[in-house]
């Protein structure tokens, strides 16, 4: 969704390591030493993690330090055996689970297995030994899906954590939590930019995203643009790294998916807008003791497909083809979960296959190839896919774990926008027909109710989603609701209008007045939301990061390591409504509890 001022876009919309991320400065040096500390520290350094959690199965994930000192992407270092276990009880008295596996510097070091054979709603505790060390204990859970049981469910989804945006205050808030059942991370998990800071009014200055305050407080590592596969994977290891970050995934299974900039800003199916094309004149560079012309980040599809390869060894997902298999356009990330009668969960995927982005206006007029039936954002096969879900099977709820704004945004009338352009071609708004058919989807899914949960816009929204925009100021027709999540760090509306709470502010205000279906729009806080999912409503608490109880006001949370995480707002739809209601008041306990050893 966003790219630094420099030669990219504007935004678009608007152990002695954990020490010395929590509380001390990180330039690139310590940045990079952090990640080398790391892997002398102990064989599993860089933590454990579980995800993709059904009734009777979780994926483990964790990376052995072969030698000490063996970077991740250096490919030092031998194949090694590891040893992982599943128990009822963190003691490890009641083992139920183990087994071996061989890891190697072709996958990174990196460890996955899937264990099955668990009992559905039941949480466990799981560990990994190799040369001689234990890995941290991790907790996971198995997924609340018992035929003819109606279980709570809860989560928390988030996005957009860039690592030189701030301290992962939000990720702790999350860890601290013991009511969900999984964490749902909607892309942007971490950034490609580099650390050269802006200058300003200089043009093609600095690729640095965030505050000029962490300037060499908080740095990437690599320092430049990540490109190559030893530069993702070294990207990926400094994120995990961070204690906050470590702390959740050992607290919760997570669900996971990309957005762009796991590969790079804006990626669409053949090139991005953070990509240097050898075919683009206007990108053209000379760099010293190399030919005029030669640039440096290559051939698009042979970065994204290095990209695939270090998200695929580094975050706690598994591949799909080879688990639930679908006809699909290349590799296949997008999945489905099953909640029993009360919700199924599907994870789209909309980055590999998408028609390049295109203008919101040409020649005056509103661009008619925003509504080209031939431009996708998913493929069609995932298309297929995804509204065969919401209208095959009934249970009370279908949720859609998505990357970019669903609903309908309208610019801000002001001088210069034509009336009916919409805000940001990148959203579903760019791919109009897609829209349409998911719309139609969701139109004729019966008796459930379809919910799209959504990050990259780093604001907090809840949106009604008219079939007819023109009327809803009208009669308030809606065939279902958006909760979207702020960021975890990355800039939002008050950064993008020039640090003005006041702007932010009338911005949101503004936006509300043009897009009547929007209910709910904050462009301050940065945080998380909490869902929670019964058979008679759905709910969104809104938390936020905070310093000293400053939300980002006067004062930037994402500066401070000493941050604490607080409660906004709650907005619902009740059963059967497809629509938004609220505010209302905070989630309290859950109506039941997962089944624990005893």
């Amino acid at each position: 969704m966003d790219a630094p001022l420099s030669r990219r876009t504007l935004l678009k919309g608007g152990a002695v390591t954990a020490a010395a991320l929590t509380f001390g400065g990180l330039s690139a040096e310590a940045a990079r030493a952090a990640v080398a500390e790391t892997a002398r520290s102990g064989v599993f350094g860089f933590g454990v993690a579980s995800g993709d959690p059904t009734a009777t199965e979780v994926l483990l994930w964790t990376r052995v330090t072969p030698v000490p000192g063996a970077l991740p992407g250096s490919g030092e270092g031998p194949r090694t055996q590891v040893r992982w276990e599943v128990a009822e009880d963190e003691a490890f008295g009641r083992v139920v689970r183990r087994g071996t596996v061989t890891t190697d510097a072709s996958r990174d070091h990196t460890v996955k297995v899937v264990v099955n054979g668990l009992v559905p709603y039941t949480r466990y505790w799981y560990r990994f030994t190799a040369k001689g060390a234990t890995s941290p204990v991790g907790r996971t859970q198995t997924a609340p899906d018992e035929p003819g049981r109606v279980h709570a469910l809860r989560m928390a989804f988030v996005s957009c954590s860039n690592w030189t945006g701030g301290f992962f205050t939000a990720y702790r808030g999350i860890a601290a939590r013991d009511d969900l059942d999984f964490v749902l991370h909607l892309g942007d998990y971490l950034y490609e930019y580099g650390n050269d800071p802006r200058i300003a009014g200089m043009a093609g200055s600095g690729d640095r995203y965030g505050p000029d305050a962490l300037v060499g407080v908080r740095d990437h590592q690599p320092a430049t643009e990540i490109v190559s596969l030893a530069d993702y994977r070294l990207r990926h290891a400094l994120y995990k790294t961070d204690p906050d970050l470590q702390a959740t995934h050992r607290q919760h299974p997570w669900i996971v998916i990309f957005d762009d900039h796991e590969i790079t800003n804006d990626a669409y199916a053949t090139g991005a807008e953070n990509h240097e094309r050898d075919d683009d004149p206007d990108t053209a560079y000379t760099e010293p003791g190399k030919p005029a012309g030669i640039r440096p980040e290559g051939d698009f599809l042979a970065r994204r497909e290095r990209a695939f390869q270090a998200y695929l060894e580094w975050m706690p997902i598994r591949e799909p083809a080879t688990w639930q298999p679908e006809p699909s356009q290349g590799r296949q990330f997008f999945r489905r979960f099953s909640f029993g009668d009360l919700a199924e969960l599907s994870v789209v995927e909309t980055r590999q296959n998408r028609a390049q982005q295109v203008p919101a206006t040409v020649g005056g007029a509103v661009n008619p190839a925003l509504a080209d039936p031939r431009r996708h954002l998913p493929e069609t096969e995932q298309m297929t896919w995804l509204t065969r879900g919401l209208t095959a099977r009934r249970t009370a709820w279908h949720l859609v774990g998505n990357q970019t704004v669903f609903a309908r945004v309208f610019a801000v009338p002001r001088a210069g926008v034509l009336g009916g352009q919409v805000f940001n071609t990148d959203q579903w708004d760019g791919y109009q027909a897609d829209q349409r058919t998911l719309l139609d989807a969701m139109a004729a899914s019966g008796t459930t109710d379809p919910v799209v949960l959504t990050g990259d816009i780093h604001s907090s929204w809840a949106n009604d989603l008219p079939t007819d925009w023109a009327r809803y100021p009208v009669d308030g027709n809606s065939v279902g609701v958006e909760f979207v999540c702020p960021s975890i760090t990355s800039n939002g509306f008050k950064e993008s209008l020039g640090n003005s709470a006041a702007a932010a502010t009338a911005t949101t205000a503004a936006f509300q007045a043009a897009n009547p279906w929007i209910r709910h729009l904050e462009g301050i806080g940065h945080g998380f939301t909490v869902l929670d999912v019964t058979p008679e409503r759905v709910q969104a608490d809104f938390w936020f990061i905070r310093s000293n109880g400053d939300k980002g006001l006067a004062v930037d949370p994402r500066l401070d390591p000493q941050a604490t995480v607080g409660y906004e707002t709650s907005f619902v739809s009740v059963k059967g409504s497809r629509r938004i209601s609220g505010p209302v008041g905070r989630l309290g306990a859950r109506s039941d509890q997962p089944r624990t050893a005893r």
